[in-house]
């Protein structure tokens, strides 16, 4: 019996398939040249967040978020926070998809405080990052489709200030002393190098991830500098033995500011003097 509607004659009867021998670009999300900020595919339907900076100072361990969104080559948001409190003495800070980050974040709280209330004590820094490294795994199905996050984790253990970095599989790596992420960091780490030193004061640590930041702007389209006309200045959050704490405008603002100054005498920054 002939069926009523044959199939297309040729190696496939979709139309998908033959838009994508012809025609690639027609394709919805289709894309040759990936936005740098995104690290995927530039079409993706969600705002991405850029850059994160860490750094250790002696006692404790601050970071820093600029608060810009993109959405390919477009800002998303102008002041979106991208740096949390995961518990009393760890943050983590995101890059990536903002939405599916954010859920990340959120998941990643949860667990912890429900493991301290059915356990009857928190989990160590280490088990705190093995679990945050699994829930990226959990995430790999997503990611491969360009839905990536990439955190960073970092807080107190109980003695010192602690940085750890994550691949898009989970992978966990202990970073020293300083450490950036998103689509700035390879700016911000050059500035971190030489701005960072061991033993240096939590304001200090934090001037330098400002200054960071400031270095990313200039280079990076995504990550957004100091904003002074809409009062908008990065996410601080710093952690030791008293635990998380967030920088105010009382505390930020003058520093910022200080900082921005000192760009309006000499633009690319303070200089380093070699030894």
């Amino acid at each position: 019996m002939t069926p009523v509607n044959p199939a297309p004659a040729g190696p496939s009867a979709s139309f998908a398939d033959l838009l994508a021998r012809t025609a690639p670009e027609a394709l919805p999300r289709a894309t040759t040249q990936p936005h740098p900020t995104t690290r995927a595919d530039a079409a993706a339907p969600a705002p991405h967040g850029t850059t994160i900076v860490v750094a250790t100072y002696a006692g404790g361990v601050a970071m820093a978020g600029d608060r810009r969104a993109t959405w390919g080559s477009q800002i998303a948001q102008r002041d979106i926070e991208k740096v949390f409190p995961a518990d009393e003495f760890t943050l983590v800070g995101i890059a990536g998809v903002a939405g599916a980050a954010v859920e990340l974040v959120r998941l990643f709280q949860v667990e912890l405080e429900h493991y301290e209330k059915i356990e009857g004590t928190p989990l160590s820094f280490a088990g705190k990052a093995n679990r945050l490294g699994g829930l990226l795994r959990a995430n790999l199905g997503q990611a491969m489709q360009g839905f990536t996050v990439l955190p960073v984790f970092a807080g107190w253990d109980g003695e010192r200030g602690r940085i750890v970095s994550y691949d898009v599989v989970g992978g966990r790596y202990p970073e020293e002393g300083f450490y950036a992420v998103g689509s700035g960091a390879s700016f911000a780490r050059g500035s971190l190098k030489k701005l960072h030193h061991p033993g240096m004061s939590e304001s200090d640590a934090v001037t330098a991830l400002v200054e960071a930041l400031v270095d990313s702007s200039d280079d990076d389209s995504a990550t957004a500098g100091p904003d002074p006309i809409r009062r908008i200045y990065p996410l601080v959050y710093t952690a030791d033995a008293a635990g998380v704490r967030r920088w105010g405008a009382d505390r930020l603002e003058p520093l910022v500011e200080g900082v921005l100054a000192g760009r309006r005498e000499r633009p690319d920054g303070p200089g380093v003097p070699l030894r």
